[in-house]
């Protein structure tokens, strides 16, 4: 009888370890979970950033494929056809994530961005302006000065350029655009100002300094800034700066501008070469 008594205690034993085993099957299980989130999470930022584009956009087609719902894999795929100039899919998908609950107002500009890239400007203006005054970001005044300017709205344009300008610390590229604006205007003064001041935040910026001497050239300024430039940028500034005098008719410093870029640059310049060459025969 006494091993009668034992066999209860042994099912309660059995029972509670087999308890545990569940528990701890669990704990493991979540835990797996965890870890896979956190994987897709840094997989979906390398494929935002380093990742081949079009590879980018394959990966998170593949993902809203098997979680549709989730808001943040639909912009992980806008982003990346944004990113593989995919422009026109870039609209729709952006115009998917606004249909969401999880929708953003960067979810906006994000759209805006990608109809100014589609050339979709009326869309792209009427998108911005249901953005609140209080969402106050570099990318969202940079789109509004480039909406005000592809309007001819120059005052706004400005406003929207300065504003963008004090909401970065890397404003080379929309002080290149606030001056490409301004040399549209035939503000060349003011053109010439921005870009040496685009130059100086990012010497590298060779379409600054190319838009610069366009600024001088139209100003019948022939001579070169004092900026930085190598040998090569050297021989494409003459270029562009021989073409300019030649638009204001000033043709024979164009073709003296046009031998100097051809002596200067390291190799053969053809392009220069050619251009020479038409305005000697013809």
């Amino acid at each position: 009888m006494r091993h009668l008594f034992l066999i209860p205690g042994c099912l309660a034993a059995g029972l509670a370890l087999s308890a545990c085993a569940e528990k701890s099957g669990d704990t493991v299980e979540r835990a797996f979970q965890d870890v896979n989130v956190v994987d897709e999470t840094n997989l979906n930022d390398v494929m935002l950033t380093v990742a081949d584009p079009n590879e980018a956009v394959d990966y998170f087609s593949r993902a809203v494929k098997t979680k549709p719902e989730k808001t943040e894999l639909q912009r992980g795929l806008a982003k990346s056809l944004v990113r593989a100039k995919r422009n026109t899919e870039a609209v729709a998908a952006w115009s998917k994530v606004l249909g969401m609950a999880e929708a953003t107002d960067e979810d906006k500009v994000d759209l805006a961005d990608a109809l100014i890239r589609n050339g979709e400007w009326d869309r792209a203006k009427k998108t911005l302006d249901t953005v609140p005054p209080t969402h106050e970001t570099f990318k969202r005044y940079r789109l509004e000065a480039m909406v005000a300017d592809a309007s001819r709205e120059w005052s706004r344009a400005d406003s929207f350029y300065e504003t963008a300008v004090g909401l970065t610390t890397r404003p080379s590229g929309v002080l290149n655009n606030w001056g490409y604006s301004k040399l549209t205007r035939g503000d060349f003064s003011d053109a010439e100002r921005l870009f040496g001041d685009a130059i100086r935040q990012d010497p590298t910026l060779f379409t600054a300094k190319n838009n610069l001497v366009l600024a001088r050239g139209a100003q019948r300024n022939y001579s070169l800034p004092v900026i930085p430039m190598d040998q090569t940028e050297r021989a494409q500034l003459l270029h562009t700066l021989a073409l300019s005098a030649v638009k204001q008719g000033d043709v024979t410093t164009g073709k003296t501008l046009l031998r100097e870029a051809i002596s200067t640059h390291p190799q053969h310049f053809e392009e220069a070469v050619r251009s020479l060459r038409a305005l000697e025969t013809g």
